[in-house]
């Protein structure tokens, strides 16, 4: 069923709550307490068998005994009665539950998990969709319907806004509303999705993303089962603008260790996970403070230009300190064009700063004008793209509700992001009054718009990309092409692969060894079976006499036999130097589909494990900053008379890969490494050869 069947979850007509208590603190109460005061509008109808009426209302002892069929019930009880209800609901016609039991799969215990499939099962019989089991439920403040038990609805009092939070967890979905409602902003959707067994956060996402009103989606996410949906709601969200940002637990071993105890979460391969988010324009927050710090930026009808910052403050520190916070997070200090200095120059007194960042002092006290004055300028500087204005020092004896008006003024003018910095309450709330956007620190501020302006540089990227059409395959048996199998069946499809000749015999390696002008060449079993040849004795590098070709090719030859390898031969190549060792590779990811790696490569490469993943269809550009994005990228440009990586021919080596695990649905798996680049047979130079790689077919 289409997500954009579900309006019965977001505004139904009726409201069952099986198991509804009398007592607004229960499970049970919450539902029907929170309805009633928060102004929704269908009919609520309480099933307990145990009284004639709850809060008010006339009480029902079953599903049976509803006067309508309900369009949406809220299941709140326990194991066997919540299969029961769900039951009895799905036999009526209701079309949506709400399931808050736990004790299913969340337990990982089969038998547990095999009842919520049993669950899932007998709602679809009838025709209903569910949230849960596991789930705190749904909220909706734009049409009173509040399908939930959350405390946190009643510590912070709901206002409606244009955000919605979906959340596989529940804390998690009641913690960002929590923080954003002190922030004054305000939150239509608040959904627990629980263990996902039938829709899942991608679903509740689309759902939510059909609302014209939402402006900014926050997700937080224990594994990804269903990639596809998650898709769909970011490929929507893009349509629409709409920025997405997500937090997912488990990016370090004990953190997937307890996801999965949390929700019976399935351990997703993190750096798959971060591919996928980038790919499809989702920002991935490491932390609370970037799901809600940035939530007010997202919400400014701002048209940023790129990341060129100018600073503006009454002290010299923050001037220091907000130069260093824009360097932590991506942020380019602009140089002002001449115009702009010598316009600051003459306004600005002799002892001021004139250039980036503005140091206005202390004569702020003294001449309320400054901020007013200087802020005209740095609007007509073409290479001001943001601005940071810090006020560390101000309040009784200053004009700061003039500096609000100016700097609000600045903000509109020329809907250039602007954050501002300031720790004094009174003075910040005049500039949160004039609709800036205040941190109570500069490393704070810069950090939320960092976050901003590279999440919409990412969105565009995306747009550019387009949209990914990649699909999961099962899990076929798979063979491994030989060594040199595997270089020609990359070779045929736009890989470069350095030189080398299959030889049945020691003779005929003797022979491949003069055909190369007797340069040193390496020598290399070429079984089958095996890829981890050099423990077993199957490659010797740099020789270059006749003699010493023939006695590593019958030493490999007599290894193979007696290990029972099956074997093409060895191989014989000309030795390959190259500026770097990379490595690119791919496989087929049983939930994402094909991944392509880029990362550091020779024989370190698992130990180091300095890998960035891609989700194809890429281009160069997506693939040059993946390179960019390793541990070895400072080494790449050249280190004390080291000539420079040729990441381009890298690049496109990856792009060919990602193009060529889209097109063949045969292959499993490539292991290219290394990948010479800057590869030559003397000297290093331009280019990328790969000269061992590992294919496994379907």
């Amino acid at each position: 069923m289409s997500e954009a069947g579900l309006p019965f979850l977001h505004n139904p007509s009726s409201v069952a709550i099986i198991g509804a208590s009398d007592d607004p603190d229960k499970i049970g109460g919450r539902p029907i307490a929170f309805m009633r005061k928060y102004g929704f509008s269908g009919a609520i109808l309480p099933v307990n068998p145990s009284r004639a009426t709850i809060q008010g209302l006339p009480a029902y002892p079953d599903v049976a005994s509803l006067p309508i069929v309900p369009e949406v019930a809220i299941i709140a009880l326990p194991g066997e009665a919540a299969v029961a209800a769900v039951e009895a609901c799905a036999a009526l016609g209701v079309k949506g539950g709400v399931v808050m039991a736990s004790g299913f799969g969340e337990t990982g215990r089969p038998e547990d998990l095999a009842r919520q499939h049993n669950l899932v099962a007998i709602a679809h019989a009838g025709g209903m969709r569910l949230v849960g089991p596991n789930s705190q439920g749904l909220a909706n403040f734009g049409t009173g319907t509040i399908l939930s038990f959350s405390t946190m609805f009643v510590e912070q009092e709901p206002l409606d806004g244009p955000i919605g939070i979906v959340s596989q967890s529940g804390a998690m979905c009641s913690v960002p509303y929590g923080l954003l409602r002190r922030r004054g902003l305000g939150v239509r959707y608040v959904h627990g999705t629980g263990n996902d067994a039938d829709l899942g956060v991608g679903d509740l996402a689309l759902a939510v993303l059909q609302d014209p009103d939402i402006r900014l989606l926050l997700l937080y996410l224990e594994d990804i089962r269903d990639p596809a949906s998650l898709q769909a709601a970011a490929e929507q969200a893009l349509d629409r603008n709409i920025p997405i940002v997500a937090m997912m637990g488990g990016r370090s071993v004990d953190g997937r260790r307890a996801a999965s105890s949390h929700t019976g979460a399935l351990a997703n391969e993190q750096r798959v996970v971060d591919a996928f988010f980038k790919r499809v324009g989702i920002w991935r927050a490491k932390s609370m403070s970037g799901m809600v710090d940035t939530a007010a930026l997202y919400l400014k009808d701002w048209h940023p230009r790129g990341r060129r910052l100018a600073i503006v403050s009454n002290s010299g520190a923050i001037c220091v300190l907000g130069a260093d916070a824009a360097a932590d997070n991506g942020l380019q200090l602009t140089q002002f064009t001449p115009e702009t200095s010598q316009a600051l120059t003459e306004i600005l007194p002799t002892f001021a700063t004139k250039t980036n960042p503005v140091d206005i002092t202390a004569a702020l006290l003294t001449d309320s004008s400054l901020f007013g004055k200087v802020f005209p300028v740095l609007a007509a500087d073409p290479g001001v793209d943001a601005a940071l204005v810090g006020i560390p020092v101000s309040g009784k004896g200053y004009d700061f509700p003039r500096f609000a008006a100016d700097t609000a003024e600045f903000a509109e003018r020329d809907r250039k992001p602007v954050v501002v910095a300031i720790p004094q309450e009174p003075v910040a709330r005049a500039f949160r009054e004039k609709g800036l956007v205040v941190f109570d620190d500069e490393a704070t501020a810069l950090a939320a718009l960092g976050q901003f302006l590279h999440h919409r540089e990412l969105m565009e990227e995306v747009r550019r990309l387009g949209p990914l059409h990649n699909s999961v395959k099962g899990s076929p048996v798979v063979r491994s092409l030989s060594e040199s199998a595997a270089l020609e069946f990359l070779s045929d499809r736009g890989i470069p692969v350095a030189p080398s000749t299959l030889c049945a015999t020691s003779t005929a390696a003797v022979a491949a060894f003069h055909s190369y002008g007797d340069i040193p060449v390496v020598v290399k079993g070429c079984p089958s079976a095996a890829t981890h040849k050099s423990e077993l004795g199957l490659v010797r590098l740099g020789l270059s006499t006749s003699d010493a070709v023939a006695s590593a090719a019958d030493d490999m030859l007599e290894i193979m036999s007696r290990l029972e390898l099956a074997n093409d031969g060895v191989i014989v190549a000309p030795m390959v130097r190259g500026v770097t060792e990379g490595m690119i590779g791919a496989h087929v990811d049983a939930v994402f589909g094909p991944i392509v790696l880029v990362g550091a490569g020779g024989k370190y490469v698992e130990a180091l494990d300095d890998v960035q993943a891609l989700i194809p269809p890429f281009d160069e550009s997506a693939a040059l900053a993946a390179i960019q994005r390793l541990h070895i990228a400072p080494l790449l440009s050249g280190v004390r008379g080291e000539p420079p990586t040729d990441v381009e021919a890298w690049a496109r080596a990856a792009v060919a890969l990602g193009e060529l695990m889209l097109d063949n649905p045969a292959i499993q798996s490539v292991d290219v490494n290394p990948l010479m680049i800057g590869a030559a047979f003397g000297e290093p130079s331009f280019g990328a050869l790969a000269v061992d790689a590992v294919v496994e077919l379907a």
